[in-house]
């Protein structure tokens, strides 16, 4: 039995997958903890694993209005990796899985050390050719915190994405990345919708005008002939928007409940929700919410797979409304989602990355 240590942070789409993972190693009897925000310990305690808080972190959290200046403030707090060192103090890992952008958790893990592998949980080629060139990781840089050199000093980075959508795939990949798939919340199926029904989720988290893009496709919804399962997120009150008759609001819907029975999904282009409605065979209609997260990436890669289509996050109903009516209507939109979809089906992204990590924990030192 391996004793295995995820360090997370509170950034909603980056949770799922190592979830997902740490269920497959605790169903193969290896003993799993957690450290992470506080806040996050009603999540991972309700998923069946044991939880450690950063005592030393700042406090953080996803729904609250903050820029980029909280998010580096975040990414560069040293917090995590002092907390890391005291959980190893207190009780040993064999192997420390770490969240992509914990920085501070990622270089502790090198100056002492420990066994560890990073968890990416969007495409490998954003992470090294758009957000490690970007401005939060320039000034991590000056701050002592350089992503692609934390990234290579891991064992291993497991990319929990399709290796074919990677923007990045083209190029010779470091020796140490590997592809498991998608992580997916549950097994997915091709949907098979009752009537025209859509799921709109703009994520769980805050962004800047994001209320305005909800309200913008509810107005656009309004004359067309679909219902409408619409989740605001934490981050929007429901109640402080004016939907039409054929749309229902909620704060949060699992996705895996709603995708078997909708024929299209509007979301802000998170790799989580993307994969998983790529996995049961729908297009998407991907509104970027943050021009400099992978959101507008990962839109643009899909699109030029034909499974979707790109509007602006300020567009206009009638522009979001003519995209929604396009990709209900197009054959050749729904074959290309299905044609992803069914290499998304064709493996198990938990089991994957699973075989790495209880290899390597299992290798001797």
């Amino acid at each position: 039995m391996a004793r295995i240590l995820f360090v997370t942070w509170d950034g909603g789409g980056n949770v799922p997958p190592a979830l997902g993972i740490a269920a497959e190693l605790a169903r193969r009897g290896d003993s799993v903890r957690f450290l992470g925000h506080p806040q996050q310990r009603r999540q991972i305690e309700a998923a069946g694993f044991r939880f450690e808080p950063c005592s030393t972190a700042r406090p953080w959290s996803a729904t609250a209005r903050t820029g980029p200046a909280g998010y580096l403030r975040m990414f560069t707090d040293p917090g995590p990796g002092r907390d890391l060192a005291a959980a190893v103090a207190r009780e040993p890992a064999d192997l420390v899985v770490i969240d992509c952008l914990s920085f501070a958790a990622l270089r502790t893990a090198q100056e002492m050390g420990l066994r560890h592998v990073v968890l990416a949980h969007t495409f490998h080629g954003y992470l090294t050719r758009s957000w490690s060139r970007g401005p939060l990781a320039l000034v991590a840089g000056l701050k002592g915190y350089h992503p692609p050199r934390l990234w290579a000093s891991a064992e291993e980075v497991l990319v929990t994405s399709l290796p074919e959508l990677d923007p990045g795939r083209e190029r010779p990949q470091p020796p140490n990345v590997h592809y498991t798939g998608p992580v997916l919340p549950a097994a997915a199926r091709p949907a098979s919708p009752e009537g025209q029904r859509i799921l709109v989720s703009l994520s769980t988290i805050h962004y800047p005008a994001q209320a305005r893009a909800l309200q913008a496709i509810l107005d656009a919804v309004a004359d067309l002939p679909v219902h409408a399962v619409v989740a605001t997120g934490h981050a929007v009150e429901p109640e402080t928007l004016r939907p039409p008759r054929n749309a229902e609001l909620h704060r949060y819907r699992p996705h895996a409940e709603v995708m078997p029975g909708v024929s299209l999904v509007v979301g802000h282009g998170g790799h989580g929700t993307t994969m998983q409605a790529l996995a049961h065979d729908l297009p998407l209609v991907v509104m970027p919410m943050h021009p400099m997260l992978d959101q507008p990436v990962i839109g643009r890669v899909v699109e030029e797979h034909g499974a979707a289509r790109v509007v602006r996050r300020n567009a206009s109903p009638e522009r979001i409304r003519t995209a929604i009516g396009e990709l209900l209507t197009s054959e050749s939109h729904r074959r290309a989602a299905a044609g992803l979809g069914s290499r998304i089906r064709a493996g198990s992204g938990a089991a994957a990355a699973a075989d790495r990590i209880g290899a390597l924990a299992a290798a001797p030192v």
